[in-house]
């Protein structure tokens, strides 16, 4: 027989609690994760946020720093950035061995593939895949003059005026 987390709850709101929760979410849990570390189905998880404010804090806190940590590599990945090598080497000088610590700046090119999706999320309106949905206007428009081509012709029937209306194919239009 299966019990629920009746009364689980108390343990996870204290001080010790909410920091482990935070620490988990910081570490990169899933919600799914954090539940089976407490004992608890990812329902149950949900209800408590729902229910607790400290509780859903703590999440919301710890994943917010991963988040950002995150944010900050991508844009780094995708700029570019400078780092420092430290080399420690031993030598004799003189007949004494010597420590010195060989420092080395170090490039790494920014990355065009961490570059588009940046852009692409923070920019959507400018960067996002634009042709799927310029085909999709490009239809809608042969569709209307479609449909005005018929009318056109209906009413021409009617009045019995001879009137012919020549458009591009859509095959034309696309290329």
């Amino acid at each position: 027989m299966v019990r629920g987390a009746r009364g689980k709850y108390h343990k996870w709101l204290t001080k010790e609690g909410l920091t482990l929760i935070e620490g988990w979410a910081k570490d990169g849990l899933t919600d799914k994760q954090i539940a089976t570390n407490i004992g608890i189905t990812t329902t149950t998880l949900y209800d408590w946020k729902k229910k607790y404010a400290d509780f859903s804090d703590a999440l919301k806190k710890g994943k917010e720093t991963s988040d950002y940590e995150v944010e900050n590599a991508l844009f780094k990945s995708a700029t570019g950035y400078e780092y420092e090598e430290r080399k420690e080497v031993q030598e004799v000088v003189d007949g004494v061995m010597r420590k010195r610590v060989e420092i080395t700046r170090k490039q790494v090119s920014p990355n065009a593939t961490s570059a588009i999706f940046w852009l692409k999320n923070r920019k959507p309106d400018k960067w996002r895949n634009k042709q799927e949905i310029e085909i999709s206007k490009l239809r809608a428009e042969i569709k209307k003059l479609e449909a005005e081509t018929a009318r056109i012709e209906s009413q021409s029937d009617k009045e019995g005026v001879s009137e012919t209306v020549v458009f591009a194919n859509e095959d034309e239009i696309a290329d």
